[in-house]
């Protein structure tokens, strides 16, 4: 019997790892689960998964949702401090770090510490604190297996091959709903025509990232971070039917790649199962002679240019990562809010980027300082803009 804590469990994430649970309710017992506000569906997730303890990020909400399940045995928790103890529980064995955002990171240290196995669907923790995150996991003897789908089909094209015989990673994106669009049409569109993925149906914050590429130098530091590879090991490749989630290539040429329909469960599920493959009870299977072809090209990173300014980041290294990551948070958020334009997302993170001086090794304190730091600084310029 699986032990499984969700962190977001509102979440899309979160939502499609509880799908599986229903379906393997034999096999895995939900423990704890904690969402940021939306107590209507969380209260649904008590009374069906029956978890001992919650966490609700907003107090007043969490004050809520305790009148609303007082007839159960489940104690509710807030803010940070509920997170954490719902991402340490006692019976749990793997926690799913599904929450959004650099928010995930403490949890999923303290998650480490307490021994927990990690299935990894926060890439804000690796981007921003992989020097701190894999040592530990080392340390602790856990196991943290990805949950992002490109992530799972590197993780999987590598099982029972020599890791020294890796040459390099392809790491495929869809290129979004604005493939093809230049740099002028895309200072028009609105958070409505981003939200409008091609391919995947994912939360708001990271379906907006795939319009602006900014989730694939994202992955491209996640995997550097998870696989021990230098960043110009991870070469980015668009591959618009998001059919083959990425592929090694290894030093004889040879190319394996992991394919499947676009769908979160397949990662989701595999991680939770590791290393035995379950049935896959949900969603369709992959009819090649429907697809008929596959197609890739190169990424514009002129016109897409956050994704350059990622990789940037990474290659600099230290601090910059967060300085990128929580710059892209920022700025997305106010993008949703209408408070600025699509191509001011990738303005304004060149901006923070440029005012920061970088720290070498940054400690969790100074990761977080510099988070809340770069978030000030952003919102400094969009008032004085306004």
């Amino acid at each position: 019997m699986k032990k499984i804590a969700i962190l977001g469990s509102t979440g899309s994430i979160g939502v499609q790892t509880l799908e599986i649970a229903r379906e393997y309710k034999d096999d895995i017992e939900i423990t704890a689960l904690v969402a940021h506000s939306n107590i209507e569906l969380l209260e649904q997730q008590i009374r069906e998964f029956r978890p001992s303890l919650v966490s609700v990020y907003d107090e007043d909400k969490a004050k809520l949702l305790r009148d609303k399940v007082r007839d159960l045995p489940v104690r509710v928790e807030t803010g940070m401090e509920g997170t954490i103890a719902c991402a340490t529980e006692a019976s749990t064995d793997t926690v799913v770090t599904a929450m959004v955002g650099m928010i995930g990171i403490l949890p999923t240290i303290e998650a480490i510490k307490a021994g927990k196995n990690i299935a990894l669907a926060n890439k804000e923790t690796l981007v921003t604190a992989g020097h701190i995150i894999m040592p530990l996991c080392k340390e602790k003897n856990i196991e943290l297996l990805p949950v992002d789908s490109e992530h799972s089909a590197i993780f999987q094209s590598l099982q029972g091959e020599n890791r020294k015989s890796l040459q390099k990673i392809l790491l495929t994106a869809s290129g979004g709903p604005f493939r093809g669009f230049t740099k002028s049409s895309l200072e028009a569109v609105k958070a409505e025509d981003a939200l409008k993925h091609p391919n995947w149906a994912m939360g708001k914050k990271i379906t907006i990232d795939s319009a602006t590429m900014i989730n694939k130098a994202l992955e491209v530091m996640e995997a550097a971070w998870l696989f021990d590879l230098e960043l110009d090991q991870i070469e980015v490749l668009v591959h618009p039917q998001s059919i083959i989630h990425s592929m090694v290539e290894y030093v004889d040429g040879s190319v394996i790649a992991q394919l499947g329909l676009p769908d979160m469960r397949l990662p989701i599920q595999y991680a939770l199962f590791y290393p035995d493959r379950m049935n896959m009870k949900l969603g369709e299977r992959v009819d090649f002679a429907r697809i008929k072809q596959l197609t890739f090209e190169e990424p514009d990173m002129d016109t897409f240019y956050g994704l350059k300014l990622g990789l940037k980041a990474g290659g600099l290294g230290g601090s910059m990562p967060t300085v990128f990551n929580a710059a892209n948070e920022w700025t997305v958020a106010r993008f949703i809010e209408g408070r600025i334009g699509f191509m001011d997302i990738p303005r304004l993170i060149e901006k923070a980027m440029d005012n920061h001086q970088i720290i070498p090794n940054p400690s969790l304190d100074e990761i977080l300082n510099i988070e809340q730091k770069t978030y000030d600084f952003i919102e400094g310029i969009i008032e004085s803009a306004n």
